[in-house]
């Protein structure tokens, strides 16, 4: 692989999204607030980890801790929606964010639960160039939100072990996704405050590829994450990827045992 022409602790944090995410950090765990969406689109995104994750490393899914002495990171963790119910399907989960304030609720959050989550307030650049790397790394709802995508991606490749796996999910540059995500999701429903996205900073699928194979991850598959208005629910549609998808991807290497 060529060398990158990043330098090694350059950042892709954007001062004004983590300025956005840390004034509604008490909020995270609330399954009404402003992170609602998050809790309703997250048994979408849990089985999918759990259930890709598991086939990789050839394991039941539906047994107790099918990633029982995984290590996993959780990139943008925010108040730890996703990190705890990792920890409980037995990886040992590593959770950072730029936000000090969403690092303080997930702490604080996890040791009322009685859950041993290694949260750290730092950045993915950061961690990158202290040589630590992972099973599973996860970038979920965060691309859009950082500064420069292309070091972003490239870094969460170089985050996971060769062998190992890394899932993204984000929204797609379409009208379609304006007018759902945007729109709809912040101006009608208000189901998000004002502001939180900004439809240029949307990425396509092969955009998406393109910048994890620079960090030595090849994609193994992309599915849309369709909501049902009638059910209130989210599901995985392989034939829908206007708006929100979700991929995983495997870092070059032999899967660790």
């Amino acid at each position: 692989m060529a060398e990158s022409a990043h330098t090694p602790y350059a950042s892709t944090v954007d001062p004004a999204e983590v300025e956005r995410f840390s004034r509604i950090a008490e909020e995270w765990w609330d399954p009404t607030g402003k992170f609602a969406p998050l809790h309703r689109l997250n048994p979408v995104r849990l089985a999918y980890i759990r259930d890709r994750a598991a086939a990789h490393w050839h394991r039941d899914p539906l047994s107790g801790l099918p990633l029982q002495g995984l290590s996993l990171l959780d990139i943008g963790c925010g108040g730890g929606l996703i990190c705890e119910p990792m920890a409980r399907l037995g990886a040992r989960v590593t959770g950072i964010d730029a936000a000090e304030r969403n690092i303080a609720t997930a702490s604080l959050h996890a040791g009322r639960q009685d859950l041993a989550i290694d949260y750290r307030a730092t950045t993915a650049e950061a961690l990158a160039g202290s040589g630590q790397r992972f099973d599973i790394v996860l970038a979920l709802e965060i691309v859009e939100h950082v500064a420069d995508v292309d070091l972003f991606l490239e870094t969460c490749g170089h985050l996971v072990k060769p062998g190992g796996l890394l899932f993204l999910s984000t929204l797609n540059r379409t009208a379609k996704a304006w007018a759902l995500a945007v729109a709809g999701a912040e101006y009608v429903l208000r189901w998000l405050p004002r502001g939180t996205h900004d439809w240029r900073k949307f990425l396509k699928p092969s955009e998406v590829v393109r910048g994890l194979r620079a960090g030595g991850i090849e994609a193994q598959e992309i599915v849309g994450v369709v909501y049902s208005p009638l059910s209130r629910s989210w599901s995985l549609n392989k034939g829908d990827l206007d708006v929100n998808y979700m991929l995983y991807g495997v870092a070059a290497g032999p899967a660790p045992i």
